[in-house]
């Protein structure tokens, strides 16, 4: 297996893709920190808070199944590009609300930066096994997934930071601008076929309705129990996830009575938890055969449920800080070893329709979830809230652990075809 620093020093396409990520998803949590707070400044409400984020999750999920069909029609990197420019001018764009604070403007904008997201988060999903040889995969899904972790911890701290210092302007700015830089390091990437086209039969590329298409990638899931499986363990872990989002900041505050900072230290140790969980994935991958991952997938979904109904309960904000980071390791090594399954099973021609619907489930559930909990706010405490929560996502492992043992999650067929690497660059003698 490919170590992480290798495919960085080897793989030139990937780096290209990598550093592009990083840019734009730091400048993309400049915004998020800027426009939740602009929101709370311009009405002082929380409701208005709230809205945002639902008019940033919504347009993602109606997005979903365009983006999946445009995807496996068009070149990807093109696809990917256009995305980028995309969201450079609507960022840009927020930078009217500093002179027309109308909260309709607000919801406007953060909607079409989320439309338009989708199109590029899959579209570099589909992309990677065409950039990535199979030896390389694993380290390239777990540094993709790892580093989207790292840039929400990096950058929304330093998009508080600048936001208080330099003002919402600059924030804006400097979200436009990342996306450009991301477009510039897309347009960088190669391939000996001089595109990044989705691999299609003949039957496939006559022309169909987006209709016809999208339901044809949900035949397909629904043909293969385990991508069918892995899509519902999102919606399983999204029935208390959504929540989370929620009842995050009312432990910091609330509960604990930290104030933001306590806020801050959950965030925060979650986003370690899961950076663990990656590189533990990864680290464990090479002698994870398939009946391994299938019991990998049980065991840690059960300590993840478990885990945070522990967190819910902890007297002090330290004990519940070690178990919100123990349940955060256990889902990213779910989450590394889902995507790698997804990767290796997919063929080429279906990725982008079967990586959005995926995304779509999951994003449909958390809004839910999210919603649920803040009505039972209202009524139940924290805690109560948290514990079922914790328990809704454990029982996740009993339904998989079922139907893994009942024999009705069989290996698909694998749809691999090796990259070619002329564009790769020669490795440097040690």
């Amino acid at each position: 297996m490919s170590g992480l620093p290798d495919i960085l020093r080897r793989n030139s396409n990937y780096r290209r893709c990598w550093l592009g990520q990083i840019v734009s998803e730091v400048g993309d949590h400049f915004n998020s920190i800027a426009v939740l707070s602009l929101a709370l400044h311009l009405t002082g409400s929380g409701f208005t808070v709230g809205a945002v984020m639902i008019a940033r999750v919504l347009p993602a999920i109606l997005a979903g199944p365009v983006a999946g069909v445009v995807l496996d029609r068009v070149d990807r990197r093109k696809v990917m590009i256009a995305s980028d420019l995309l969201r450079a001018v609507v960022a840009a764009l927020h930078v009217l609300l500093l002179t027309y604070p109308a909260t309709w403007l607000l919801y406007t904008l953060s909607g079409l930066l989320m439309f338009a997201s989708p199109f590029f988060n899959s579209g570099r999903s589909s992309i990677l096994p065409r950039i990535a040889s199979r030896q390389e995969l694993g380290a390239a899904n777990a540094l993709t997934q790892t580093t989207s972790w790292l840039t929400l911890s990096i950058g929304t701290m330093l998009g508080g930071i600048s936001t208080m210092s330099l003002g919402y302007r600059w924030a804006f700015v400097a979200n436009a601008v990342s996306f450009v830089f991301s477009a510039i390091a897309i347009s960088g990437l190669r391939s000996p076929e001089g595109h990044f086209r989705p691999n299609r039969s003949a039957a496939a590329r006559q022309k169909t309705s987006h209709y016809q298409e999208f339901r044809e990638g949900l035949r397909y899931m629904r043909s293969r129990p385990l991508i069918l499986g892995i899509g519902l363990l999102g919606v399983g872990w999204a029935t208390g996830g959504g929540a989370a989002q929620v009842l995050f900041t009312l432990f910091g505050q609330s509960v604990y009575q930290r104030g933001p900072a306590g806020t801050g230290l959950i965030w925060s140790f979650a986003g370690l938890g899961l950076v663990a969980g990656g590189f533990l994935a990864h680290r464990r991958q090479v002698h994870l055969d398939f009946p391994r991952y299938k019991r990998t997938v049980t065991f840690a979904f059960f300590f993840h449920g478990l885990c945070y109904t522990i967190f819910s309960v902890m007297p002090t904000i330290w004990g519940a800080l070690v178990f919100i980071t123990l349940s955060r390791v256990f889902v990213g090594m779910n989450s590394v070893n889902n995507r790698t399954m997804l990767l290796l099973h997919v063929p080429d021609g279906l990725r982008g329709r079967v990586f959005t619907t995926v995304e779509t489930m999951s994003n449909s559930v958390m809004m839910l979830s999210m919603g649920v909990a803040a009505v039972a706010c209202t009524i139940y405490s924290p805690r109560q809230i948290g514990f079922v929560a914790g328990l809704l996502s454990a029982s996740t492992a009993l339904f998989w652990g079922w139907a893994d043992a009942a024999g009705k999650l069989p290996e698909p067929e694998q749809d691999w075809k090796e990259p070619q690497r002329e564009f790769a660059e020669p490795v440097t003698p040690a």
